[in-house]
């Protein structure tokens, strides 16, 4: 039996890549939050007491920053792995995948060294997770035919970011 409102409004098949075709899609945050991953985890290496044994109030000062650092740090490593996730399974289509047959595994390995980054305070670590964020972009702008570069970034990790011609 048809629904009477479809007498009035009929019903038509919507086909998009995803759940609002919106079309709208960039790695710029993702990027942005592997910078800051790479940001919080050098600030954390780099707290220091300021004396052997700092007075009370110097102590809570280094667990209150220490705190703050862990919990931005983690917030953008998941905030990567959300961005990556949304782009792979509603952009990426199955000719894109046998275009690009390395991106399952890319995509595997962002999910887990954003994971391990947010466990641990391990620069190198931080670096990694860049540098496949940026390897994800690199393949996101080929996918569109458009030719990523990378450039300069203005933040104090002094590493690059990349975007296309």
């Amino acid at each position: 039996m048809q629904n009477p409102l479809e007498r009035f409004f009929p019903v038509k098949t919507a086909y998009a890549h995803c759940d609002i075709p919106c079309g709208i899609y960039d790695l710029h945050n993702a990027q942005v939050a592997a910078h800051t991953v790479i940001r919080m985890t050098s600030l954390i290496n780099d707290l220091q007491p300021t004396t052997p044994e700092p007075e009370f109030a110097e102590r809570k000062k280094i667990i209150t920053t220490l705190s703050r650092y862990t919990k931005v740090k983690e917030e953008h490593a998941e905030l990567i792995k959300h961005e990556v996730r949304v782009i792979w399974g509603d952009y990426f289509k199955a000719e894109h995948k046998e275009k690009f047959p390395e991106l399952d595994g890319l995509v595997f390995n962002i999910m887990k060294l954003a994971s391990k980054s947010r466990q641990e305070i391990d620069l190198e670590l931080a670096q990694n997770l860049l540098s496949e964020v940026q390897k994800f972009a690199e393949i996101f702008y080929k996918s569109k035919s458009l030719e990523p570069v990378r450039i300069k970034s203005t933040f104090p990790t002094e590493g690059e970011i990349v975007i296309h011609r």
